[in-house]
């Protein structure tokens, strides 16, 4: 929030021969002749003071003390304005208030001062309308007009100006030292971080404060340890990149749910496949058994057998009936069919079909077979 700040100056009577002097008396202070108008009363204490004191601790530049504050006039008049001394140290003195305790006198402004033809300093500030409060330290310039007696002779002898016209002379930043527009600033601050509206009161900012105290604090309040949000939040950026990072890609990953579903599909696929292999299996089997029966690669008396091995190893069976060679006599009957004839005392009985397989598993000859088996005379 800005706030327009004005400009005073200070007069304060030069010991001579010192390099130290009084800026700006402690306490709350006016000049004769009213001023100033905006406020009760122009005010510096100890608190006030240590901001001013780091400002100028933190400024490179030294602090010029003109003549007659030509510093602030020459824009208007167009005059030079030349340096009677320089400061860049002050500090801060209980019940007495703002010191510079290393001021550099020019030779002429020394001379000057010892043969007192200038008497009073007369630093320049900004300075808080509602308040009166001390702003900043702008500089400070040699000066023989004093409008307030009081304390160390101090006076008060420059009008007040927009602090906006010091500014863009100077290139001075003041310090605005308000504390009701800085608590109107920090609310505003606090509404935004805490996402209220515009219109949310100090209570309303409380309350929602302790609701974060609260939630931070896992219900201790603030019994707890203190957090340190910056930290929490760096923490919330990191997890929050990790996971990032290791997000699934679905390019590469289906759900769970999917992945059950293929399972069940792939389990009845199978078991289909597996009945379907079966029933060929079996197919196979009596296709090959039947075919070897039939042209006497197998015995009849060896189906069970080729029908069990052919149901547990189908390859096996396989390769048994390649390997055999067809039975003639497995094929067909020597009476094409009829009943033998009865046979002749002494002439060999004619061989059946088990007879003629035993002999071409033993390798007996069929005839020599019959004339054993035929009975004799």
């Amino acid at each position: 929030m800005t706030i327009r700040a004005l400009i005073a100056s200070l007069s304060v009577e030069i010991q001579t021969g010192s390099t130290e002097i009084q800026l700006i008396p402690a306490g709350s202070f006016r000049a004769q002749d009213g001023r100033p108008k905006e406020c009760a009363a122009w005010h510096l204490d100890a608190d006030i003071a240590a901001l001013i004191v780091a400002h100028v601790n933190a400024r490179k530049t030294p602090y010029v003390i003109d003549y007659e504050h030509q510093t602030l006039a020459a824009a208007k008049n167009g005059m030079p304005a030349p340096a009677a001394g320089w400061f860049k140290t002050v500090e801060w003195r209980d019940d007495k208030g703002l010191y510079a305790i290393d001021v550099e006198w020019t030779d002429k402004a020394g001379a000057m001062v010892a043969a007192k033809e200038y008497r009073y300093i007369s630093p320049v500030f900004s300075y808080d309308p509602k308040t009166g409060a001390v702003g900043q330290l702008l500089h400070a310039a040699l000066t023989n007009n004093p409008a307030l007696d009081g304390m160390d002779e101090v006076t008060i002898a420059a009008a007040s100006r927009l602090l906006a016209d010091l500014t863009a002379q100077t290139g001075a930043v003041p310090v605005e030292l308000n504390p009701e527009s800085n608590m109107d600033e920090l609310l505003e601050q606090l509404r935004w971080l805490l996402n209220l509206p515009v219109g949310a009161t100090a209570d309303d900012v409380k309350a929602q404060l302790k609701k974060l105290i609260e939630q931070l604090s896992p219900g201790q309040g603030t019994a707890a340890a203190a957090v340190n949000l910056s930290e929490l939040l760096a923490q919330r950026d990191q997890q929050i990149a990790a996971l990032t990072a290791n997000q699934v890609d679905p390019a590469q990953f289906v759900p769970i749910l999917v992945v059950d579903g293929l399972r069940a599909d792939i389990a009845a696929l199978t078991e289909q496949l597996a009945t379907h292999n079966i029933q060929v299996e079996v197919a196979s089997v009596d296709s090959l058994v039947t075919a070897a029966l039939s042209d006497g690669r197998l015995h009849p008396t060896m189906e069970g057998w080729a029908r069990d091995l052919g149901k547990t190893n189908l390859a096996a069976l396989k390769s048994y009936v390649d390997k055999a060679k067809p039975i003639a006599a497995l094929r067909s009957t020597q009476t094409g069919g009829a009943a033998p004839a009865p046979a002749k005392q002494g002439q060999p009985e004619p061989v059946g079909e088990t007879a003629l397989a035993i002999c071409a598993s033993l390798g007996v000859d069929p005839e020599a077979y019959a004339k054993a088996a035929t009975p004799q005379a």
